[in-house]
């Protein structure tokens, strides 16, 4: 059984092997020992703080084995992007250049690099390893965020967003960034990429083009890939949009993957999760749920069997289920139905 819980500094090897075997393009994990130890830091703090609104909270979130205690995984949120360092990205918006003399009517795509997203929630740094892919595993790293989006909504903004992994090649070479290489920077795709995942993003304001660029004087190869996403991020995509997450014509800077969003209340496992009394017995009537206890510096959250007694407004898990989540009988839960 896996469960999610919060990072702990203990959990740095683990969260190398996520960054080393996460490859090129995932920006919030690079392989960066010092940087990545920063970030459990954050994340401890973050947990442990009171917070009543949404700030420069990091939360950081493993997925480890009950059985063997190995880290299958790593999942995060961000509380408010852009407070502390700025987060940028292009919106794509349409120009018409018209003349009735001459009767041309041209309706043509510009990218506009700005800050949209500031002060709204990210979720981030999704990675399941390759060996524990299957089964609920992918919708319990990606939903139980949700989880705590619904029982904590003080924590976090009414936009919650999440930047998709663009196209890049098995190098790390991505056709976007070539082409704004070629014109305004000087450094590849991949070093870029780190420096942004460290926090050094001085250079992407001193460099990067302050107009707005029209999207067919670029190259072929680099139009072709515009809102596209990387062939391995294609599931995480297809699980945001069935949780109603779209994209509303922003990407990513360096390759220019899809950003998507959605208002908290309107995601659906948001929507659809509910609270109950949780009652440790064995039960036979049960479905698949995703379930999490209702504290935050200790949360947990697991896809286990549930049965769910509605007149009584019981969640009955089993002991396994109740260990994995550190409750005991009568203590509330959150669940949502997979």
């Amino acid at each position: 059984m896996l469960v999610i819980r919060p990072i702990r500094e203990s959990d740095i090897d683990a969260l190398m092997l996520c960054a080393e075997e996460s490859g090129h393009g995932f920006t919030s994990l690079p392989v960066d020992e010092d940087m990545l130890k920063g970030r459990i830091c954050h994340s401890v703090e973050s947990f442990k703080k009171h917070v009543t609104e949404p700030g420069m909270e990091g939360y950081l979130m493993v997925a480890e084995d009950t059985e063997t205690g190995e880290i299958a995984g790593t999942t995060g949120i961000e509380a408010a992007i852009g407070l502390d360092n700025p987060f940028y990205s292009y919106h794509i918006s349409k120009v018409v250049h018209h003349s009735r003399r001459l009767n041309v009517h041209n309706i043509v795509e510009v990218l506009t690099f700005g800050n949209d997203y500031t002060g709204a929630t990210e979720v981030c740094t999704l990675f399941l390893r390759p060996e524990f892919r299957g089964g609920l595993n992918g919708k319990l790293l990606s939903k139980c965020r949700f989880l705590m989006l619904a029982q904590f909504p003080e924590r976090f903004s009414d936009v919650v967003f999440a930047e998709m992994r663009g196209v890049s090649d098995e190098n790390g070479n991505s056709p976007f960034w070539a082409w704004l290489k070629e014109h305004f920077f000087s450094i590849d795709f991949t070093l870029a990429d780190y420096l942004t995942g460290i926090g050094q993003k001085g250079f992407i304001a001193d460099l990067m083009p302050k107009l707005p660029i029209y999207v067919n004087l670029l190259s072929d190869e680099a139009r072709a890939v515009i809102g596209q996403v990387h062939e391995k991020t294609r599931p995480a995509l297809k699980m945001l949009e069935k949780e109603g997450f779209t994209c509303r014509g922003h990407v990513d800077i360096f390759d220019a993957g899809p950003t998507v969003e959605c208002l908290r209340q309107n995601i659906s496992s948001v929507r659809r999760s509910f609270t109950a009394t949780a009652q440790i017995t064995e039960h036979s009537s049960a479905q698949d749920f995703l379930i999490s206890n209702t504290d935050f510096e200790e949360f947990r959250a697991t896809a286990a069997k549930i049965g769910v007694d509605e007149e009584r407004n019981m969640a009955l898990v089993s002991k396994d289920v109740a260990a994995a989540l550190n409750i005991v009988d009568g203590d509330a839960v959150r669940l949502v139905s997979l």
